[in-house]
C-alpha cells in the first residue's frame, strides 16, 4: 500500500507541476497573439514539415503534428492511466471507485445538459462535448496551492475522477468527432490491436514491435477519419502489466551491482567507468522488474507534463481578443456556464446520491464541501475542452469564441473552487494512511467486510 501512495504522491506532483508550465506557455500564447508579433505566431504554426520513409511522406503543420501527433502520446499515457487504476488503482474495487465514478458521470452529463439548454437551436451546438472535460494539471495545481492541508484522499478522488472523465471524452471523440470512416483502414487497425492483444494475453512483449506496429495503426487511424490519438489509447491498452522477470530472479544480481557501486569512492577513469556499468546494470534490472505497463507511465510522465502539454497549450491557447471572433458571443456565454454550473452540480449531485444510498463513502479526512469545491474545480477544462472544440468547429471564428468561453469558466470555476476549499479544508493536515481504508467506519457503513 505504501508504494501505491507514494506513486499516487509523484502522479500528483508532476501534474501540479506540469499546471505552472502548462500556464506559462498558454499566457505566452495569449499575449503573442495579442501582440504586434501575432503574425509571427500564426505563421510558425501554419510552418510545414513533412516526414516519411521510402515512398510514404506525411506533410502537416506544426499546429497538426502537435494535436495530431504529439497529443497521441498523451493520450497514450492517458491508455495506461486508465488501465492501471482499473487493474490495480483506485477503480479495482467497486466500493473505492463508486464515488470517483458516479461524479464523473454527472460532471460530464450535466454541463452537456446546461450547454444543450442553453444553446438549443443556434449556431455552434456541434460544440456540445465542450464542457464535459475537466483538465486533470490544472484542477491539480489549483489542490496543491494547499499544500498539506489537503488530505490525500481528496487528491485521489480528483485524480480518479478526471481519469474517468478522460475516457468519457475520449469516447465521445471516437464517436461524435470523428469525420466520414474509411472501414477498410479501421478493419486493419483492428486486426493490429488484436495481435497485440494477443502477444499480451501470451505473455510476449517485444518493445520495439509494439513501438512500429503502434505508429501504423496510428497512421491508419489518420487515414480512416476517427482522430489519430484514439489510437494511442486502443494501444494502451494493450501494453501488459506482467514483469519480464520475477524480483527474485534478479534480486542476487542487483545486489551485487549495488555492492559493487558502493565501493567506487575514487575518480579515476577506471572507476568511473565501473560506476556507469554499474548503474547501466541496475537500470537494466530495473526495467525488467518494472511492468512494461508502469516503466511507461513513469517514463513518459515527465515528456507529457512538461513537453507536450505545455507545446499543446502554446499552440492552441492563442486566443484573439482584437478581432469580431474574439467577442463575447451566445456560444462563448454558454460553454462558460455549462463549463462552470454543469461541473459543480454535476459532480456534487452524483456523488451526494451513493452517499445517500449508502453504497459508497468518503475518503479519510474529507467532508462534502470539500466535494463541492472539487466539483468548481472541475470546470477547469482547458486542456481537453480546447481540443475538442478544434475538433467540433471549422470556423477559426467559432473555435475563438469556445476557446474564450473555455477560458472564461475555466478562471472563474478556479476562483470559485480555491475559495470553497480555503475554508473547508482549513486545519487539515494528511495522512500517510490509505484514503480509504477506515475498518471501523466501512464495518459500519458498508457491512462487516473490511475494504481490501
Amino acid at each position: 500500500m505504501k508504494v501505491k501512495l507514494n506513486s499516487i504522491r509523484r502522479f500528483i506532483k508532476i501534474k501540479s507541476l506540469s499546471s505552472i508550465v502548462m500556464f506559462v506557455t498558454s499566457m505566452a500564447a495569449l499575449i503573442l497573439a495579442n501582440s504586434c508579433l501575432a503574425p509571427v505566431y500564426e505563421k510558425f504554426l501554419e510552418l510545414k514539415f513533412t516526414i516519411g520513409v521510402g515512398n510514404f511522406h506525411l506533410t502537416k503543420s506544426v499546429l497538426h503534428w502537435i494535436n495530431d501527433g504529439l497529443m497521441t502520446i498523451f493520450f497514450f499515457l492517458i491508455g495506461l492511466e486508465i488501465k492501471s487504476e482499473f487493474l490495480t488503482g483506485s477503480l479495482n474495487s467497486m466500493r473505492r471507485a463508486v464515488l470517483p465514478v458516479f461524479a464523473a458521470i454527472g460532471g460530464m452529463i450535466v454541463p452537456i445538459v446546461i450547454f444543450l439548454t442553453l444553446h438549443h437551436g443556434q449556431a455552434g451546438i456541434e460544440g456540445w462535448g465542450i464542457p464535459m472535460a475537466t483538465d486533470i494539471a490544472f484542477s491539480l495545481g489549483v489542490l496543491g496551492i494547499f499544500g498539506s492541508r489537503v488530505p490525500l484522499g481528496l487528491k485521489v478522488f480528483l485524480t480518479t475522477y478526471a481519469i474517468i472523465d478522460d475516457l468519457g471524452a475520449v469516447i465521445i471523440i471516437t464517436f461524435f468527432y470523428s469525420s466520414s470512416i474509411h472501414w477498410n483502414f479501421i478493419i486493419i487497425a483492428l486486426a493490429l490491436l488484436l495481435l497485440l492483444f494477443i502477444l499480451t494475453a501470451f505473455t510476449i512483449y517485444w518493445k520495439y514491435l509494439f513501438l512500429l506496429l503502434g505508429i501504423i495503426i496510428w497512421i491508419l487511424f489518420l487515414k480512416s477519419g476517427i482522430h489519430p490519438t484514439i489510437a494511442g489509447v486502443l494501444v494502451a491498452f494493450t501494453i501488459p502489466m506482467h514483469r519480464e522477470k520475477k524480483f527474485s530472479d534478479v534480486i542476487k544480481k542487483g545486489k551485487k551491482a549495488l555492492n559493487e557501486l558502493s565501493k567506487i569512492n575514487g575518480k579515476n577513469e577506471a572507476e568511473l567507468k565501473a560506476h556507469k556499468e554499474a548503474i547501466q546494470v541496475l537500470d537494466t534490472f530495473t526495467s525488467k522488474i518494472q511492468s512494461p505497463l508502469h516503466f511507461l507511465q513513469h517514463r513518459l510522465q515527465g515528456i507529457v507534463s512538461f513537453i507536450i502539454i505545455p507545446l499543446f497549450g502554446f499552440a492552441n491557447a492563442g486566443i484573439t481578443f482584437t478581432t469580431q471572433g474574439g467577442a463575447i458571443s451566445p456560444l462563448t456565454l454558454n460553454i462558460a456556464m455549462a463549463l462552470l454550473f454543469g461541473k459543480v452540480l454535476g459532480i456534487s449531485l452524483f456523488t451526494y446520491l451513493p452517499l445517500k444510498l449508502k453504497i459508497g463513502i468518503l475518503p479519510l479526512h474529507t467532508n462534502f464541501k470539500q466535494i463541492i469545491g472539487l466539483g468548481f474545480l472541475g470546470g477547469l477544462g482547458f486542456t481537453m475542452s480546447i481540443f475538442i472544440a478544434n475538433l467540433a468547429f471549422d470556423s477559426a471564428d467559432m473555435i475563438n469564441s469556445a476557446k474564450i468561453g473555455i477560458l472564461l469558466g475555466s478562471v472563474v470555476a478556479s476562483v470559485l473552487g480555491f475559495i470553497i476549499l480555503k475554508y473547508s479544508i482549513k486545519g487539515n493536515r494528511t495522512s500517510n494512511q490509505s484514503p480509504y481504508i477506515n475498518p471501523e467506519r466501512d464495518r459500519i457503513l458498508l457491512g462487516t467486510q473490511d475494504i481490501k
